[in-house]
């Protein structure tokens, strides 16, 4: 394989950090990832693409922001590297799975929280199921190590876990060559502050903003299985 990750925020850097793999950014290659035919010229030599970028501002009620980078610019890759042979590796989100009733599996459908990033997220994904020739979607919530902030959520529950973990699962995957959708995250569903403890044990509690899914748990067997 001839990997390149696309973005070079918290899970790209991982990504990179652990494989030495090929990445562009926003930054380095000045792109515009809502004109995505500033894009295409750095694709052209790899056959898998890892798509980190996104709009992750959950807070935000500027929904064309999320549209364009979660959504069209999705669409707009999804068929590029289909036309042109290209794997696609997509990653997405447990907020897809904000609002569900019991604890989803990769073929339960997705209730999307209240806002606009979980809903384009969504959309994406939904996109990349039915149209891409040969994709990898991965669900999944990565958090920074150590943990950052003074107080985590006690209120928020789910799988996520540290961005190094969950790299380790997205790497081991891509090189199964693996396809279609995966859950990946612990085994074992905590808040928010009893994976912060991990990492600082001084943190504080608090709550979530009422903006926030408090609950984002879904079923990783499969992955589990997998790897």
């Amino acid at each position: 394989m001839k990997v390149l990750v696309i973005g070079n925020g918290l899970l790209g850097k991982e990504i990179v950090k652990q494989t030495g793999w090929d990445c562009i950014s926003r930054s380095t290659h000045q792109f515009d990832f809502s004109k995505m035919e500033t894009l295409y010229q750095f694709l052209v030599d790899y056959d898998t693409i890892i798509n980190c970028v996104a709009h992750t501002d959950t807070y935000s009620t500027d929904k064309s922001k999320h549209w364009e980078v979660n959504y069209k610019a999705v669409v707009k890759l999804t068929d590029w590297c289909s036309e042109n042979d290209k794997k696609l590796i997509h990653i997405s989100t447990d907020y897809v799975y904000a609002n569900s009733t019991g604890i989803p599996t990769e073929e339960d459908i997705p209730v999307h929280a209240e806002n606009w990033y979980s809903y384009t997220k969504l959309l994406g994904d939904s996109y990349v199921e039915l149209k891409s020739k040969d994709f990898l979607l991965i669900r999944c919530g990565h958090k920074q190590f150590p943990f950052k902030y003074d107080a985590a959520w006690d209120n928020v529950i789910g799988n996520f876990d540290y961005v190094p973990k969950i790299t380790r699962g997205i790497i081991n995957l891509i090189e199964r060559q693996s396809k279609g959708i995966f859950n990946i995250g612990s085994n074992k569903a905590h808040t928010m502050y009893e994976l912060a403890k991990e990492s600082f044990p001084e943190v504080e509690r608090n709550k979530a903003e009422k903006n926030i899914p408090t609950d984002v748990r879904m079923n990783c067997d499969k992955f589990l299985k997998n790897c």
